[in-house]
């Protein structure tokens, strides 16, 4: 019987397996890394499917441009888990995976027999993966939790209303993409773990701690010494940290180390600077840096975007011109190093995607095919797992196709 996982990758998961019982966008990004790492995905959508594929426009039905940015690299069946065949079959599949990921609440996924105990006293090899809004120890557990809530929860809004005045979101979905990056990085640590004891284990990822713990690597400042501190990181909450308006447009840049400030004081045509004892060491910077950038974007304003951009070029300090949304497509270096893909999608026609960042020297991660269509892939799998036409047709509603579809 062939493998209802269908042909592996080349990357560095080549040959995982992973079921994704994920929806929206947390899950997706982690299953969507898992995929273009070489892992054999099968997103298990319900009837209705993943709510992203009718967020936002699509050339098709449910296949908008959302979902199509955050599923590629994944094979898709659909199946009402509240039927108790249907989650057989699901069961099954598990029987050969390595990974499962969902985005259920505990107590939803407790009422179907999915939680971690039921599945690991099954399957102990089977690494089970989630990210809910809030640690399995505390009375929040069950609690829901979106993007937007935990932005402004875990301190994301407040850190914008710091240095702006004005408490906001950060305009993309932090929250939801970064605990995904997490998620996806915490799953391979747990694969490596189990090549060596031989068991799998639960892996959580917190959102709300989780983005507590980020904002607070540098922002924790001096309450780490107790109660007599404060949190917040001076230098990046500084209303003056922000690009630097030119003649004609902005430009991004930043100094550390005293050399660099140095050679900077000196692009500006202020190297007295250097010299003054507010601005001579570190310490010294950090204690007067609002002052500091004050000078600095004043010096910016007195000649062009490119006039600067070579003049810090030839001083060696870090910059770049700012880029809106809008510039990046028609960005040369990304168009030199072919970041962005025009490709041919086996139902939506030519589209752009980004390639995949990461590079491997010895398994190089590659996008496989684009997002699937909604339970393309039911009759496939379900064959795979050992169902015959008739069983199909009762799971799906509908006949078993004769042939599959290219998946491109």
């Amino acid at each position: 019987m062939t493998s209802a996982f269908g042909e592996p990758g080349n990357g560095p998961l080549a040959g995982v397996r992973v079921i994704d019982l994920t929806i929206n966008v947390l899950g997706p990004v982690a299953t969507q890394q898992l995929g273009d790492m070489g892992a054999s995905v099968i997103k298990v959508e319900p009837p209705e499917g993943d709510p992203m594929r009718d967020n936002g426009p699509g050339r098709n039905p449910h296949m908008s441009v959302l979902y199509l940015n955050l599923n590629r690299n994944k094979r898709s069946i659909r199946l009402d888990l509240k039927d108790p065949a249907q989650r057989e079959a699901l069961l099954r599949l598990l029987g050969d995976a390595d990974v499962l990921v969902h985005s259920m609440r505990a107590n939803a996924a407790g009422r179907l027999g999915l939680d971690y105990p039921s599945l690991h006293a099954r399957f102990p090899r089977l690494i089970y993966a989630s990210a809910p809004g809030y640690s399995p120890d505390g009375p929040n557990r069950d609690r829901p939790a979106y993007d937007d809530v935990i932005q402004g929860e875990s301190g994301v809004a407040g850190l914008v209303q710091a240095s702006s005045g004005v408490p906001a979101y950060f305009p993309t979905v932090l929250a939801d993409k970064l605990c995904g990056v997490y998620l996806a990085s915490a799953i391979g640590m747990a694969l490596y773990s189990r090549d060596r004891t031989g068991r799998g284990q639960d892996v959580q990822i917190p959102m709300f701690e989780t983005m507590v713990s980020f904002n607070l690597l540098e922002h924790l400042w001096t309450s780490a010494f107790g109660a007599e501190g404060r949190p917040g990181y001076a230098r990046a909450l500084s209303k003056h940290r922000r690009p630097y308006a030119t003649q004609d447009g902005y430009i991004c840049l930043m100094a550390v180390n005293d050399a660099q400030w140095k050679r900077l004081f000196a692009a500006l045509e202020r190297p007295e600077l250097a010299t003054d004892a507010r601005f001579a060491t570190l310490m010294a910077r950090t204690a007067n840096i609002d002052a500091l950038y004050e000078i600095v974007a004043h010096q910016i304003t007195l000649r062009s975007t490119a006039h600067w951009h070579t003049r810090l070029d030839e001083a060696d300090i870090p910059n770049a011109p700012m880029n809106t949304l809008a510039d990046l497509p028609a960005n040369p270096y990304l168009n030199d190093t072919g970041f962005f893909e025009r490709y041919e999608h086996h139902s939506e026609g030519t589209l752009v995607r980004t390639a995949v960042p990461q590079r491997f020297s010895e398994t190089p991660p590659a996008v496989r095919f684009g997002a699937p269509r909604l339970g393309e892939h039911n009759d496939e799998v379900l064959r795979a797992l050992g169902y015959d036409n008739e069983a199909i047709r009762k799971m799906t509603g509908s006949a078993p196709a004769t042939t599959n579809g290219a998946n491109g």
